[in-house]
C-alpha cells in the first residue's frame, strides 16, 4: 500500500493541485500574446497563448505570481491557492520611461553609446557564463495562411481538407524537451513528448536553441542568411548600429536601459527595434529585435524576436522565453506563424555521465509520440488557442477518414488527373494511397531529345516506388523500366532498374539494373540529352558521344555509423559502337559540319567491340557525424568536418569475356565551409590514377566533365570550357581541384541600387593536372541570386600551350548541366 501511495505522489504530481488560469491584456484591453508569468517561489513558469490566456497548477499554498511581457511594465500579485481554481488576470501597461539628468559626453553622444560601450566589455563574460548547463523546453510552433492562389504551376491549389476558405493552419506541433550544453560546442536535445496536428505518428520540430545575442554573429538557421548576423553588443557593433537611448524603468531594485537599435546602412545583417540592458552589470534584460528583407534576410520576409531573461542565482541570469515571429510573402501565398519557447528547471554546471554527449545531437525518446491528448492537456505551459484546439480535433479526425480504403480512392481520384504541365514539362506521379505506392512518369521534355546518331529519340521512363512500412520509416523499393528508341537508326534498347531502402539504424540501399541501355562515353553522363538537343540542332555541336551496351550493374551502401558509409559495386558492358546515322539540323552553318561519334582527341576511329566488368569498394568518411536518432532510424545530418572519400576498382579480365585488366585508385576530399560573414567557401580535392593499365578501352578512362555548352557544369565536379575529352587519361596520376567562394551578399551590398536586387558576388577556380605538359586552370567571377534561381559567371580558362580563352556560363537551379564524378 505505501508503495502504491508513493507513486501516485510521484507520478500524479496535481491530484493535490489548484490551478491559476487568467489572461494578460494591455492598457487598451488587449491581450498580450507570449507574456510570461512566474512563480516566485519556485521559479516554475509559464507563458500565455496568442489569446493572452495562461493557467498554472501548483500545490496548495501562498504565492507571489509576476506577469511581465517585453517593453511592459511587470506586475506581481499574492494568492493563496487550494485545491480550487483562482482565477487571476493582468493588465499590463506600456513600460514607462524615465528620463534621468545624464552627462551628455563632448560632441553630444547619446548616453546609449556609453551603455552598449559597457555591454560589449561584458559580452564575453555572459557569454561563457552559461556554457554549461541543462533545463527543459516546451516548444510550440504554428504557421496559417492568410492567403494563397487558385491554382500553382498551371495546378488547382487544394490542401484536401475541405475547407475553401483562404486562412487556414498550416503546420502545428508541440514539443518537450531537455536541452543540454556544455563547452567547448556539444549540445544534446532529448525531446520526451511530441505532438503534430494530423499526424498521430508524427514528430514536431524541436528547436530549444537560443540564439545568443552574447554571440558576435548570431547564427538563425543557414536558409535565412549563411552569414549569420550582427549583433547589437558585437565587439564591433558601433561600427554598423546607431543607439538612442529612450529611457529607463526599475524591477526588483534594478534599472533596465532600453536602447533603440538602428542600423547605420541598409543591405547589411543588422537587427533593429529594442535591446534592454541593466545598469551597473550591463547584461541583457530582453529583446525585442527584426529582420527585414533589407537585412539581406532570404526565404521570408520579415523575423521578428523576442527575448526575456530573469534571474536564477545572485549574478546567473537564464532566458524565460524566447518568441520567434516569422511571416513570407512569394508567389501569392501569404503566410505568418510564432514558435514559442518556454525555458524551465535550469541546472547550471549539472553532472552528466561522460559519455552523455555523442554524435546524436537530437534523439526522440521511444514513445514520445505517443502521448495522449489528456497528458497535453495536463502538462503544456501555454494554453492552446480556440483555433488550434479545432485544429488538432479536425485534422485528428480528418486523418481517421484518410484510413478509410473508400476515402483514400476518391482522394486518388482527384489527385491522378492529367495535368498538363506535368506531362510536358514537370512530370506527374500517380499515388495508390492505400498501398503506399506512386507512380511517376518523366515529362515530355526529358522523354523526347535528338542526336545525331540516333535521330529523334523517344526515351518514356516510369517508376513504380512503395512504401514497406509506415510514412516515417525508410524500408521502400522502387523500379524503373526504360524504353528507348531511335527513329534514324531503328534501334530499340531496354532496361530496368530498381533499389531498395533499409536500415533500422543507419541508412542503406541494394540497387541493380540490367539490360540494354545507351551509355554515353564518360558514364558520369557530362551532358543533358536536352541540351545536347539544342547545341545540335541549332549549332550543329553535337558533343554528346555514346555507345549501346548489355550491361548488368549491382551496387551496395551501407552506413555503419560515426559518419561511415562503405559502398561495393559491380558493373559489366558488352558494348557496341554507334556512328552518326543523321544529318538532321534546324540552323544550317555553312563553316560547321557534325563530328564523328567518338572523341577525336583520343581516337581516329570508333572503338571495336568489347566486354568490360570491374569491381568497385569504397568508403565515404565524414569525422565527428552528427545523427537525429528516432525510435526506429538515424538519420545523419553532416558534421563540422570535411567528407573523406577514397576507392579502388580492378577489371575482371576473362569474365563474361571481358577483355579489360586495368585497375585505379582514388581519393578525395569536399566540404561547404560558413565563414559567417565572410560568406561560405566550398571545395572539391581529389586525386587518383590508374595503378595498372594493361588494356584499357576508352570508356574506361578516367575522364573528366568538361563543359562546351553555354549552361554551366556541376559547379563542384566540372570544368566550365574545358573540351569533354581533351584530358581523358590512363596516366598513374592526376590531381584536380575545384573550389568557389560564395560572398552570400558581402561587397554587393555596398553598391547603391544594386544592393536591392540582393544578388550576390561568386569567384572561383578549377584546375586539373596530369603532368608538366598536361595542365589545366580556369578561374570565374559571377553573380548569383538572380531571381533566387540563376547563375551567371565570366570564366578564363588556360589550358598549356595555348592562348587563353573565354566564355559566358549560366546556371540555373535544377537544370545545371552536367553528372557527379
Amino acid at each position: 500500500m505505501r508503495t502504491i501511495l508513493l507513486w501516485l505522489l510521484l507520478y500524479t504530481p496535481w491530484a493535490f493541485a489548484g490551478t491559476i488560469t487568467g489572461k494578460v491584456i494591455d492598457d487598451k484591453g488587449q491581450a498580450l500574446p507570449f507574456a510570461s508569468i512566474i512563480v516566485k517561489e519556485t521559479k516554475q513558469g509559464t507563458t500565455s497563448n496568442q489569446q493572452g490566456k495562461y493557467s498554472l497548477s501548483l500545490p496548495a499554498g501562498t504565492y507571489t505570481i509576476s506577469c511581465q511581457h517585453v517593453g511592459y511594465e511587470r506586475k506581481e500579485q499574492v494568492v493563496v491557492l487550494s485545491q480550487e481554481s483562482y482565477s487571476l488576470d493582468f493588465q499590463l501597461s506600456p513600460q514607462p520611461m524615465m528620463m534621468q539628468e545624464v552627462i551628455v559626453r563632448q560632441g553630444g553622444e547619446d548616453p546609449a553609446y556609453e551603455i552598449i560601450r559597457n555591454a560589449i566589455k561584458k559580452r564575453s563574460y555572459y557569454a561563457k557564463q552559461l556554457e554549461n548547463f541543462q533545463c527543459e523546453v516546451y516548444t510550440k510552433g504554428q504557421f496559417k495562411l492568410r492567403d494563397f492562389p487558385k491554382k500553382f504551376m498551371g495546378q488547382k491549389v487544394d490542401f484536401e481538407d475541405g475547407d475553401t476558405g483562404k486562412q487556414k493552419m498550416l503546420y502545428l506541433a508541440e514539443t518537450i524537451a531537455r536541452y543540454s550544453i556544455q563547452p567547448p560546442n556539444k549540445s544534446k536535445i532529448e525531446v520526451l513528448s511530441t505532438r503534430v496536428s494530423g499526424q498521430s505518428n508524427g514528430f514536431g520540430f524541436s528547436t530549444p536553441q537560443i540564439f545568443s545575442f552574447y554571440d558576435n554573429n548570431v547564427q538563425i538557421g543557414d536558409q535565412l542568411n549563411p552569414r549569420g548576423f550582427i549583433s547589437p553588443i558585437a565587439n564591433n557593433a558601433l561600427q554598423f548600429y546607431k543607439y538612442k537611448y529612450e529611457g529607463s524603468f526599475w524591477e526588483d531594485g534594478k534599472e533596465i536601459n532600453q536602447i533603440k537599435v538602428i542600423p547605420k546602412r541598409k543591405y547589411e545583417p543588422l537587427f533593429s527595434g529594442y535591446i534592454y540592458i541593466t545598469e551597473q552589470d550591463w547584461r541583457i534584460h530582453s529583446v525585442s529585435l527584426m529582420l527585414t528583407k533589407s537585412s539581406q534576410m532570404q526565404l521570408v520576409d520579415t523575423l521578428r524576436i523576442e527575448q526575456l531573461f530573469s534571474p536564477l542565482q545572485r549574478d546567473v541570469w537564464v532566458i524565460q522565453s524566447q518568441v520567434i515571429y516569422p511571416s513570407i510573402k512569394v508567389l501569392g501565398f501569404d503566410a505568418y506563424g510564432s514558435f514559442v519557447n518556454v525555458y524551465s528547471k535550469f541546472k547550471v554546471n549539472p553532472e552528466l555521465e561522460p559519455t552523455f554527449f555523442n554524435n546524436t545531437v537530437l534523439k526522440y525518446e521511444q514513445g514520445s509520440n505517443k502521448r495522449s491528448a489528456t497528458y497535453w492537456d495536463t502538462i503544456r505551459p501555454v494554453p492552446l488557442q480556440t483555433e488550434e484546439i479545432i485544429d488538432y480535433r479536425k485534422k485528428d479526425s480528418l486523418e481517421q477518414v484518410r484510413k478509410d480504403p473508400k476515402y483514400l480512392d476518391s482522394l486518388d481520384r482527384r489527385r491522378n488527373k492529367l495535368q498538363v504541365m506535368g506531362v510536358l514539362l514537370t512530370g506527374q506521379t500517380f499515388s495508390i494511397s492505400k498501398k503506399r505506392s506512386f507512380i511517376s512518369i518523366n515529362p515530355m521534355l526529358q522523354a523526347v531529345s535528338f542526336n545525331t546518331v540516333e535521330g529523334w529519340v523517344f526515351n518514356p521512363q516510369v517508376t513504380f516506388s512503395k512504401r514497406l512500412d509506415t510514412a516515417n520509416g525508410r524500408r521502400a523499393i522502387s523500379l524503373t523500366p526504360q524504353v528507348r528508341y531511335g527513329f534514324n537508326n531503328g534501334h530499340l534498347n531496354a532496361s530496368i532498374a530498381g533499389s531498395y531502402s533499409y536500415g533500422k539504424k543507419y541508412l542503406s540501399s541494394i540497387s541493380f539494373s540490367g539490360g540494354k541501355k545507351v551509355f554515353q562515353i564518360n558514364n558520369s553522363n557530362p551532358i543533358g540529352p536536352l541540351f545536347n538537343t539544342t547545341s545540335t540542332l541549332f549549332r550543329e555541336r553535337n558533343y554528346m558521344k555514346i555507345y549501346e551496351a548489355w550491361f548488368a550493374n549491382l551496387r551496395m551502401s551501407k552506413g555503419i555509423g560515426e559518419g561511415v558509409t562503405l559502398v561495393g559495386a559491380f558493373q559489366y558492358q558488352d558494348r557496341h559502337a554507334l556512328d552518326n546515322t543523321s544529318n538532321y539540323k534546324w540552323n544550317d552553318r555553312p563553316d560547321v559540319e557534325y563530328s564523328p561519334n567518338y572523341p577525336t582527341e583520343l581516337m581516329s576511329a570508333n572503338f571495336a567491340d568489347h566486354a568490360s566488368a570491374w569491381l568497385l569498394v569504397g568508403i565515404d568518411w565524414r569525422p565527428g557525424g552528427r545523427y537525429i536518432e528516432f525510435p526506429d532510424r538515424k538519420i545523419n545530418i553532416g558534421s563540422r568536418y570535411p567528407t573523406f572519400s577514397a576507392s579502388i576498382s580492378r577489371s575482371i579480365p576473362g569474365l563474361f569475356g571481358s577483355n579489360a585488366d586495368w585497375g585505379r585508385w582514388r581519393v578525395g576530399v569536399r566540404d561547404e565551409t560558413s565563414l559567417k560573414l565572410l560568406g561560405s567557401f566550398n571545395y572539391s580535392l581529389a586525386a587518383g590514377g590508374f595503378y595498372r593499365a594493361k588494356q584499357v578501352d576508352v570508356p574506361d578512362y578516367k575522364h573528366f566533365n568538361g563543359n562546351r555548352l553555354l549552361i554551366a557544369g556541376n559547379y563542384l565536379s566540372s570544368f566550365q570550357l574545358l573540351p569533354y575529352y581533351k584530358y581523358s587519361t590512363t596516366q598513374n596520376f592526376y590531381g584536380e581541384a575545384h573550389v568557389e567562394h560564395h560572398f552570400n551578399g558581402l561587397l554587393t551590398n555596398k553598391i547603391p541600387g544594386f544592393r536591392t536586387l540582393n544578388w550576390h558576388l561568386v569567384a572561383g577556380a578549377n584546375a586539373l593536372y596530369i603532368d608538366a605538359k598536361q595542365h589545366y586552370t580556369e578561374a570565374f567571377v559571377g553573380i548569383e541570386n538572380i531571381f533566387r534561381l540563376i547563375r551567371v559567371d565570366w570564366v578564363w580558362g588556360f589550358d598549356y600551350g595555348r592562348p587563353a580563352t573565354t566564355g559566358l556560363r549560366i546556371g540555373i537551379t535544377g537544370l545545371t548541366n552536367g553528372g557527379a564524378d
